[in-house]
């Protein structure tokens, strides 16, 4: 070993764990059914390390079985730590037998962490004038740095010095003790200073130095400038054995004694034979493939997918302002497998948003931005935009030359602004992460980055500013520009290679992303751009009209009240309602206050108490009138003269389409004003609107998940669902079924889907909680498939941590085996309703892309206009419409294959409601 070559010591407690994680959803197991993912995991960064420090000493140090000294000082000590996954465990001899097999040295040492180990061989290393690299995500080790000890993380392409530390805590590494003395550690369950989070730690270590220093100057804390500083000094007297024990727990232990010496960690030759036998056991073929081969071309894994040696090359952005280099870039384009792309805009609203520059990535870590409009005082030349554009179109516009992007319906809908029509989409990494798992992260890119690899990108407001005086891109320097850009392609590009790997581990959620959710993104643009007419004066008047009814109803508010009061103040609601006429307290806020909240309210209200009601009529009538009537109007494009909304595939849990701007899915439809703000919803001249909804769609979904005899039958007969029901549970002849029997049995009905309790159903129906009880109780035994259902399936949930759709599509319910009762119940009712809910969005979304389809290749003048929830509304011409009818209930009708058949109500009319 020399100076210039750095000695390695990788934390492989850390790899192991966080390869596990990363690896978890994927679920990859070889075809014997045994777990691979951590090994393969922890077997990729080694690798990748051997390629960066191809001439340095590498070894691996694990947490030995067994308590440490640690345990024996506070016997709380990493007390809230689960014990490990029973899929993990198994994965440990392999991975220590792989370690081995590669040649490098293993450590696990009895008594002490890892952590301990480390310390100890890097303070023996530098004493003997080595640099020393420790690779690990643990932040603990960030104690360790000093000029001649940098941390790497392999996961994240990240390196750590001092500055770095710095950078990172705010603090440099000789206080990181003192920080998490002070603050605590709740994963290692280090107790510290009840009181002090991160900020105040941060500020006691920044003004007064290390832990030693604060307590010898305590009167100082008093005048810093933090939330409660002036009794932090009696806290931290108080606590001071507390935060002395959590320095000492904090500390990296480097001197322990080890039977091995530094020199002595050395790289042996690899055992191929025995790496050869652990690899076709754990089926890991790309590896095999290669030692078979005696390839010297390794593939290495980064995270948790599987990707060449060129996404860990150093990261190289470029901007391009030559036309030499951009011709090369062309190139490289054309001649790329699969490339990403972004467009840089000068709005958010797809249809007025305009072209300011494009950025490409063809191998991770190599990525380029194409400025072409930044148009600020003293912009350097870029190139002239009509070239490039006429180089663009036929790459961007060929289907055979792969693309992937983050939320590429923008980007298709920006392209179609400029006359380019986006084709060959084969990812997009926002849709792959939503289908993956839609409750794990949000799915925009930062998140997914952060999530997935680790990596804090640029924000836009990082280059834009805030607010009012935010600058739009074409106002922003081009160099800022050119990373923020070519960064967004670089992260697009790396965020599929680990995406669609754990993706294509599980074959149930590749078919429902390349047959419905990829299918579906040019189906929502055509949705998007055809837009929906408005009667703009109908709207005026609707809204004068709500401004005469929210003045009403405030003067009945003030006479009930027998005082004014602001109606749109919690805090003067709180005193008039509890203070005044002493109704009673329901619920309290998080700080302990009386709730006005909505279902408190609602709940007064139907006790019989006036003002709650007048309350929810006048907050329902101002947002209506604010988020529709008002804003409407406003909404309508110049250009088209039309409300084009935004539909989101990625919001949702459960794969159900939301939208916003204006948000088509909560105007109210069994309210008076909420069905004439759909009549300001008016076809065009010669058109009439056409409106096509499923009946009873989740029931229907039920009946065939649960197999129930009697549902079937009463569906396959064409029956009343909800007279059938009342039926059943009233003892008596559909005939004889009156209305509220009837109403009563749908509120159970669909109650039940939704997970309704017997005190939940109480009150909708307004009856005793005993006799709601014994309602549900009759629905189970003349619906047992229904019961047995719902069983199974809380208790496969349970044991698989997910359901799924009809088609696939999973829900996964982290709380499922909660401890917190509210929690897990609130999950196993989502464990009920998610597979109904979602199915019934999967066929919704079949039928778009069937009708879409049909529409795009014939020349009927039809146009798909607006989905809302079951619905599909159209616009067609006078003259198509019998044909359109037929032909548009025959696509939903057909969208699946069910026990039941599926049933479309149509409607025609001049606006939504006719229609509807």
């Amino acid at each position: 070993m020399t100076q210039s070559v750095p000695l390695v010591l990788v934390d492989g407690s850390s790899y192991l764990y966080r390869a596990y994680h990363a690896m978890y959803k994927a679920d990859l197991r070889n075809s014997a059914g045994e777990p691979t993912g951590a090994i393969r995991g922890v077997t990729a960064m080694l690798r990748r390390l051997l390629a960066d420090y191809p001439d340095s000493h590498i070894a691996v140090v694990f947490d030995a079985k067994g308590k440490t000294f640690r345990d024996d000082i506070y016997e709380q000590y990493k007390a809230n730590r689960p014990p490990m996954p029973d899929d993990l465990r198994p994965q440990v001899e392999p991975i220590y037998d792989i370690i081995k097999a590669m040649g490098l040295p293993l450590l696990c040492v009895d008594g002490v962490e890892a952590d301990d180990v480390i310390g100890t061989l890097a303070r023996q290393a530098t004493e003997k004038g080595m640099d020393v690299v420790v690779s690990t995500g643990d932040k603990d080790m960030a104690q360790l740095v000093n000029q001649h000890v940098t941390l790497v993380n392999t996961m994240t392409e990240t390196k750590m010095d001092i500055e770095g530390v710095k950078e990172k805590f705010g603090l440099p590494p000789e206080h990181i003790i003192d920080f998490l003395a002070l603050m605590g550690d709740k994963v290692d369950n280090i107790p510290g200073v009840p009181g002090v989070g991160e900020k105040t730690a941060l500020s006691l270590l920044q003004n007064l130095g290390s832990l030693k220093e604060i307590y010898a100057n305590l009167e100082a804390v008093r005048e810093l400038d933090f939330r409660g500083a002036k009794k932090m000094p009696e806290k931290l007297a108080e606590n001071k054995n507390m935060a002395e024990l959590s320095y000492e727990l904090a500390t990296i232990k480097c001197d322990v004694e080890l039977d091995i010496e530094v020199e002595q960690l050395k790289h042996q030759p690899q055992d191929r034979e025995a790496l050869l036998t652990l690899f076709k056991q754990f089926e890991f073929r790309s590896w095999i493939a290669e030692l078979e081969s005696g390839s010297a071309d390794q593939t290495v894994t980064s995270g948790s997918a599987v990707i060449n040696n060129d996404t860990i090359a150093k990261q190289d952005y470029q901007c391009i302002l030559d036309k030499k280099d951009w011709l090369t870039w062309l190139k490289k384009l054309q001649d790329a497998d699969l490339f990403a792309f972004d467009t840089e805009t000068t709005s958010l609203i797809y249809l007025d948003a305009r072209i300011v520059g494009v950025s490409f990535a063809v191998k991770p870590g190599e990525a380029a931005y194409l400025p072409l409009n930044h148009d600020y005082a003293g912009a350097p030349q870029q190139l002239d935009y009509e070239e490039v554009m006429k180089d663009l179109k036929p790459l961007l516009e060929d289907p055979t030359k792969l693309k992937v992007g983050q939320n590429l319906k923008y980007d298709r809908h920006v392209l179609l602004n400029h006359g380019i029509d986006l084709k060959g989409i084969a990812h997009d990494t926002m849709l792959e992460s939503y289908v993956l798992d839609s409750t794990a992260t949000r799915h925009d890119m930062d998140s997914l980055a952060k999530k997935y690899l680790d990596r804090d990108t640029i924000h836009f407001e990082d280059i834009a500013g805030k607010g009012k005086k935010q600058l739009t891109f074409n106002q922003i320097g081009i160099e800022e520009a050119a990373n923020y850009a070519a960064e967004d392609a670089d992260i697009t590009l790396q965020l599929h290679h680990v995406l669609w790997p754990q993706m294509q581990a599980i074959p149930p959620l590749v078919k429902v992303y390349s047959e419905l959710e990829m299918p579906l993104l040019p189906v929502l643009n055509t949705l998007e751009r055809n837009g929906v007419n408005i009667d703009i004066w109908m709207l005026q008047q609707q809204s004068d009209n709500m401004a005469r009814q929210i003045e009403e109803l405030e003067k009945q508010a003030h006479e009930v009240a027998g005082q004014a009061f602001n109606l749109g103040s919690p805090k003067q609601l709180q005193e008039i309602l509890y203070d005044k006429q002493n109704l009673p307290v329901k619920k309290k806020t998080p700080k302990g206050a009386p709730s006005t909240a909505e279902e408190v309210l609602q709940e007064l209200a139907d006790e019989g108490y006036e003002l709650p009601q007048i309350i929810i009529n006048y907050r329902g009538l101002s947002k209506l009138k604010s988020t529709y009537t008002d804003k409407l109007p406003q909404m309508v494009n110049k250009t088209t003269g039309r409300v084009h909304t935004s539909y989101h595939q990625a919001v949702t849990a459960t794969g159900r389409l939301s939208s916003s701007d204006p948000n088509l899915q909560n105007i109210p439809i069994r309210s008076e004003n909420g069905r004439r703000i759909r009549e300001a919803f008016v076809a065009s001249e010669g058109y009439v609107l056409l409106a096509a909804d499923y009946s009873q769609i989740e029931l229907r979904i039920m009946a065939h998940l649960s197999g129930d005899e009697s549902l079937l039958q009463a569906f396959a007969k064409g029956e009343d669902i909800h007279r059938h029901t009342a039926s059943e549970i009233f003892g008596m002849a559909l005939d004889e079924v009156s209305s509220d029997q009837r109403r009563s049995a749908k509120a159970i009905n669909f109650g039940l889907i939704y997970g309704m309790s017997a005190h939940g159903l109480s009150r909708q129906l307004g009856i005793e909680r005993h006799q709601a009880a014994d309602y549900m109780n009759t629905y189970f035994e003349r619906y047992p498939g229904v019961r047995d259902y719902m069983d199974n399936t809380r208790e496969q949930a349970k044991k698989q941590g997910y359901v799924e759709t009809i088609f696939g599509r999973r829900l996964y319910l982290p709380e499922i085996n909660s401890k917190n009762g509210m929690r897990r119940q609130y999950a196993e009712r989502t464990a009920i309703n998610a597979p109904m809910q979602g199915s019934a969005a999967d066929i919704i979304k079949r039928a778009m892309i069937d009708i879409h389809s049909w529409l795009s290749g014939a020349d009927t003048g039809i146009r798909m206009i607006m989905q809302v929830h079951d619905e599909l509304v159209f616009e067609v011409p006078k003259d198509q419409l019998d044909m359109a009818k037929t032909t548009i209930e025959q696509f939903m009708m057909n969208a699946a294959d069910l026990k039941v058949p599926l049933e479309v109500g149509l409607g025609t009319g001049d606006n939504w409601e006719q229609a509807h």
